[in-house]
């Protein structure tokens, strides 16, 4: 099995998460044609317990990926191939055990977080998910391991395609039984994406398996305590991050009726935040995860074989890259929200202002990231966690005072999310520069690709308006302006020096760059 470069695998795994993503956005059109930003709600509101699951245990696959990195430097498939079952055995039982209790404890889990009724057909739907989704989540640890990221890469378009035909399916299906129904099939869609991921994971393991020696493996506790050394307070970060979800869905719809909203209309509003402006905002992230996954194994092999000079270097890149993507994404979201939301949703564009606004956090989310992924590779699991929980304590504290004020309303989320997530970032950087003890340069990874943002976003306003008033067509515009967007972008990269042509080449065709 090949390895590939940080580039590289960045390329493979972000392409395919744009894909899904995208694939993500065509599921949410018909959605919201066919059950509005209401249904929207109800789906969401079960959403961030599945995600909730998705966070808990996240850390695992990290977990896996750095020790199977590990022992595939020094040579040891037989230990890589063992970590991947002891990964299997534990991934099943949190998965069956969170899928079980959502289902003996849905009534009062809607009770206790004050939801609607009507979200309990979505919560029911999705709870079979985490049992799935979990043994996907081991063998893409395991792939990403072995720092190949093509098997990761197709299952996650595998999964997209198994939750946007079945879930999109159903909710016609269901839709004249009720909103609720409808809104109770697509969630279902994400238990069928797992199960095609699944089907297509397992299927690979088997090709590949005959590289490795499978012999009969003695209890072996060490790997599992590992694991769970690793794995445990990864799993932490990313539960307090999808927290800040779960605690969305409860503080804001009551908060804006507090402000003065009725219940339709905030969920309706809470609708608008997350099932299109956080939506839209995660596309440009789904790269900066696909950084994070390639680049936890890379630094961890550097890492451990003591190559001091390469672990500071893929920093550097890392966060350049990082940036490069981060800044032109907010650009773009921001200046063009209103014509880009109405491009994915014609006829219920409404809330392109929360999109406009949350667009800022990206940046900081994508620098948080980054920077958990380099100090999780570095053995430093524990301080991310807390840096996150810092954040979510000030997105928290200001999403409580703001929302309830019937002027800022909705946008007290938004401004709580931006300030949450800049804490964690910058209190991430902070540890970075302090324990691999390296100078950050700011000017070359985030002032330059600013400047050639700025100019980007600047020509793709003017020859939005100019094929618009020409044509008096949103869609067309919007393609024309993105289009000749990304390839002015693309050269500014070339033309300020962030990248050259040759180091892109090199990057991406060879391994050890």
């Amino acid at each position: 099995m090949k390895k590939q470069s940080l580039i590289r695998g960045t390329v493979i795994l972000g392409m395919a998460g744009i894909v899904a993503k995208f694939l993500g956005i065509f599921f949410r059109w018909p959605l919201i044609m066919l059950i509005g930003d209401e249904g929207i709600g109800y789906y969401q509101m079960s959403y961030p317990m599945y995600m909730f699951f998705i966070a808990t245990a996240s850390g695992i696959p990290v977990a896996i990926s750095k020790l199977v990195s590990e022992r595939n430097a020094v040579g040891d498939r037989d230990g890589a191939n063992l970590v991947l079952r002891k990964a299997l055995v534990l991934m099943i039982i949190i998965g069956g055990g969170f899928t079980a209790f959502i289902l003996i404890f849905s009534n009062k889990l809607i009770i206790f977080l004050n939801w609607d009724r009507k979200s309990y057909y979505s919560l029911i739907a999705i709870a079979f998910a985490p049992l799935f989704i979990s043994i996907v989540s081991a063998f893409r640890g395991f792939f990403q391991g072995m720092q190949n990221m093509n098997p990761t890469a197709i299952s996650q378009i595998f999964e997209q395609l198994g939750r946007v035909m079945v879930g999109v399916g159903l909710a016609y299906i269901l839709l004249p039984r009720g909103i609720e129904y409808s809104a109770g099939g697509a969630a279902f869609g994400a238990v069928a994406g797992a199960v095609a991921a699944g089907i297509y994971l397992i299927g690979k393991y088997i090709n590949v398996r005959k590289e490795f020696k499978i012999v009969k493996h003695k209890k072996n506790y060490e790997i599992m305590s590992k694991l769970l050394y690793i794995a445990i307070p990864i799993s932490l970060g990313s539960a307090v991050s999808s927290i800040m979800g779960l605690l969305d869905s409860i503080i804001v719809p009551q908060k804006l009726i507090m402000a003065g909203f009725n219940y339709k209309e905030a969920t309706i509003l809470y609708g608008q935040l997350t099932g299109k402006a956080f939506v839209l905002v995660n596309v440009p992230l789904t790269l900066s995860i696909a950084l994070c996954a390639s680049l936890v194994p890379i630094i961890s092999e550097a890492y451990i074989l003591n190559r001091r000079q390469e672990v500071i270097h893929k920093l550097h890149l890392a966060i350049k890259v990082s940036m490069v993507i981060a800044i032109p994404s907010l650009c773009g979201l921001f200046f063009m929200a209103r014509p880009i939301l109405n491009l994915i949703f014609p006829g219920h564009g409404d809330g392109y202002l929360i999109l406009k606004y949350l667009s800022i956090c990206i940046p900081f989310i994508v620098l948080a990231q980054t920077c958990t992924a380099v100090l999780q590779g570095v053995g430093k699991y524990f301080y991310p966690v807390i840096n996150l929980f810092f954040g979510c304590i000030v997105k928290v504290t200001i999403t409580l005072y703001l929302v309830q004020m019937p002027e800022i309303n909705i946008y007290g989320a938004v401004i709580g999310t931006i300030f949450g997530y800049m804490t964690a970032a910058m209190l991430n950087i902070r540890l970075v520069k302090k324990y691999l003890n390296v100078k950050i340069n700011f000017y070359e990874s985030i002032i330059k690709p600013a400047y050639a943002s700025i100019i980007m976003v600047i020509a793709v306003v003017f020859i939005y308006l100019n094929v618009y008033n020409n044509t008096m067509s949103n869609s067309i515009a919007c393609f024309v302006a993105i289009f000749l967007g990304v390839i002015i972008y693309l050269i500014l990269i070339l033309l300020f020096g962030i990248f050259s042509y040759s180091q892109i080449k090199r990057r991406i065709g060879r391994r050890k760059l």
